[in-house]
């Protein structure tokens, strides 16, 4: 069944045809390994930021009587701390699935290499921030770099 056949009587078409177009990778057509690496990375880190600052950072912090009371309580505090720390990881989520997109397509347009080119160098100044703040400690700059480089070695 082709596009045309599925796009309904709305104007420009279904957008979940089009979407399921746009995604479908055709066989024979290589994706851009560095741009896969990079998202793949960016997926991990963010469920390890999740997990691990829940396990290790929130749950301690929570435990605390000396956070601040707003709106009465500290429960305001709490659930914005939670959702802030979290809101971070579904940031890198959303930078990965732009980089899987891209990956999958097998021509980029200029403006395209743009994005990724933008995405590189807020990675980067990411890594280097962390690893200056942290003194190496904090081992998000070791991903924030590696996918920094990935997105570096992808540009044609």
């Amino acid at each position: 069944m082709g596009s045309a056949q599925r796009t309904g009587s709305l104007p420009g078409g279904n957008y979940a045809a089009r979407t399921l177009d746009y995604l479908r990778v055709e066989p024979g057509v290589p994706m851009s390994q560095y741009l896969l690496a990079a998202a793949i990375v960016l997926v991990a880190t963010g469920a390890l930021h999740s997990w691990l600052g829940e396990r290790y950072i929130l749950v301690r912090l929570f435990r605390r009587s000396d956070l601040p009371r707003l709106f009465g309580s500290d429960v305001f505090t709490k659930r914005t701390l939670r959702f802030a720390w979290h809101l971070t990881s579904i940031a890198w989520w959303g930078l990965a699935a732009i980089l899987l997109l891209f990956a999958m397509q097998p021509q980029m347009e200029p403006t395209n290499w743009n994005t990724v080119a933008v995405i590189r160098w807020t990675l980067l100044a990411s890594a280097v921030l962390a690893l200056i703040a942290s003194r190496g400690r904090h081992l998000s700059w070791v991903a924030f770099g590696i996918v920094a480089a990935c997105l570096w070695l992808a540009v044609p």
